[in-house]
């Protein structure tokens, strides 16, 4: 498995994602991939990291969806390609129109920084196949527009289709219906607030976020055919 991992101007969680897919799962190669970049056509899995992607200017990862390699990222995962976004990465997402709904000012009006209850709400996706369904994960945010909102039809339609993928197990930032993270509707792309990079190892505080990387790699593993 190959693995793209997006940086842009501001990004800052960047090589910490490619941390945790270097020395936690088996993937082949990570390679960190300029904003500027014309194509990630070569990669099976895109990361967008965290971060203030062009200092958050205008709107949380407004000018970043405009950046040269968006293009790609948007022809990849209309392909199939897995893709994640975190924190910045799943604003970026939803304003590149991958996944439904906006980020708002969290409700407290303070940036939020520490570490919550996230809750496993499906566990048959390609993001957590190695996490239980229901199973409460210690992972920290880090995010001053967090707060996740979305139509009354949009909500009902996520949880209908069980693309509610984690959840907060409490009221942390405002977000509607304490939605952590979604998929789209093809089940390929994940965006999610909380930072799983960041909970890779117990020295750290938890290493729940391993799972999350793991099952991106299982899928792959488990449905291309490995030749050497």
């Amino acid at each position: 498995m190959k693995a793209a991992v997006i940086v842009f101007p501001g990004s800052n969680c960047d090589r910490d994602m490619a941390h945790a897919l270097q020395d936690f799962t088996d993937v082949k190669t990570v390679d960190l991939i300029p904003h500027t970049a014309e194509s990630v056509d070569r990669y099976d899995a895109i990361f967008l990291p965290g971060g203030f992607s062009y200092g958050d200017y205008l709107r949380s990862g407004a000018i970043a969806r405009f950046a040269p390699v968006m293009e790609s990222v948007v022809s990849e995962a209309k392909k199939g390609k897995t893709v994640v976004g975190i924190c910045n990465g799943f604003q970026i997402l939803l304003e590149a129109g991958l996944l439904p709904g906006a980020m708002k000012r969290n409700t407290n009006l303070k940036y939020i920084c520490r570490t919550v209850n996230v809750k496993v709400e499906n566990s048959g996706t390609r993001f957590t196949s190695d996490y239980e369904e229901g199973e409460v994960l210690r992972i920290p945010i880090a995010h001053g527009d967090g707060n996740y909102e979305c139509d009354e039809q949009t909500y009902e339609t996520l949880k209908m289709n069980h693309r509610i993928v984690f959840s907060y197990e409490s009221d942390v930032n405002g977000s509607t219906g304490r939605i952590a993270g979604i998929t789209n509707e093809a089940g390929n792309v994940l965006g999610m607030m909380p930072h799983p990079e960041r909970a890779m190892e117990t020295l750290l505080g938890s290493e729940d976020g391993r799972g999350l990387f793991t099952s991106v790699y299982h899928h792959w593993r488990d449905t291309h055919v490995v030749t050497t």
